[in-house]
């Protein structure tokens, strides 16, 4: 299955970050959070991309472009204008990289790399969110529900903390930053089977969230894969401190691999 990844968005709510490089792009632990997202698809041995770029597409495609010499090491020698490497770390990745258009909307972006994933189930997800998912057992999931597209569902921590009180006002239970109502949310992490492009019909002005995947719910053939792990965006500059505080820390979830 090839992975597609939706990384072209402006960004808006991080600002402090986007105004100069597209959301993807931020750095969690000194790499982009783009390249979180497809060390967790690698890990499972998903290694064929497709990523939906449009604002500052460039960026993208410098950065992969340039990936294996910035994993490896080098010599230069002046002399007769060669380069050698050493120690390359290079991902076993192919990386196609589309430029989708700069305000084009999610679905849009979706039927845009139609021709790049062909006849074939895909697996599908947002650029600007970790989680430690399943792939497999998603894709499992997926099967099995014999559903067009299935979405993994995720209930996403409270904002505050919550306090139990006793009649005298007594706190007897304080919990910071529980799971919120108990609601499930779309947490990305699709799989979906090539019909799935049939219900994007309004060009790039469609958005996948609503009339795809409305329709889609309202013909039964959405299903949802219930993750009650690790699961956190990355839509404000408070998102990404806390995400680099967990990698800083070793207690990054979302980091399954190895190395």
């Amino acid at each position: 299955m090839k992975v597609v990844i939706l990384a072209g968005g402006l960004g808006t709510r991080l600002s402090e970050e986007t105004d100069t490089k597209p959301k993807p792009m931020v750095e969690i632990g000194g790499m982009p959070i783009i390249w979180h997202i497809m060390k967790l698809y690698s890990h499972f041995g998903f290694n064929d991309f497709v990523i939906c770029a449009g604002y500052k597409s460039y960026y993208i495609k410098d950065y992969f472009y340039h990936y294996y010499m910035h994993s490896s090491d080098m010599t230069f020698d002046m002399e007769h204008n060669k380069v050698e490497y050493h120690n390359s770390h290079a991902e076993p990745w192919k990386v196609t990289i589309v430029d989708t258009g700069l305000n084009t909307m999610t679905g849009g972006r979706i039927k845009r790399i139609q021709p790049f994933v062909g006849n074939e189930p895909f697996l599908l997800t947002y650029g600007d969110g970790v989680s430690n998912v399943d792939i497999p057992l998603l894709i499992e999931s997926h099967r099995v529900s014999g559903k067009m597209v299935t979405l993994t569902a995720v209930q996403p921590t409270g904002k505050f903390g919550a306090l139990l009180l006793s009649e005298n006002d007594s706190v007897t239970s304080f919990m910071e930053k529980p799971k919120g109502d108990g609601s499930w949310i779309n947490g990305g992490f699709f799989v979906c089977e090539p019909g799935a492009f049939d219900y994007i019909q309004k060009g790039d002005g469609t958005i996948w969230e609503r009339d795809p995947l409305e329709n889609i719910a309202r013909d039964n053939l959405l299903h949802a894969y219930k993750h009650n792990g690790f699961w956190k965006p990355m839509d404000t500059l408070r998102d990404k401190q806390e995400l680099n505080e967990l990698w800083d820390t070793h207690r990054a979830q979302w980091k399954v691999w190895n190395d």
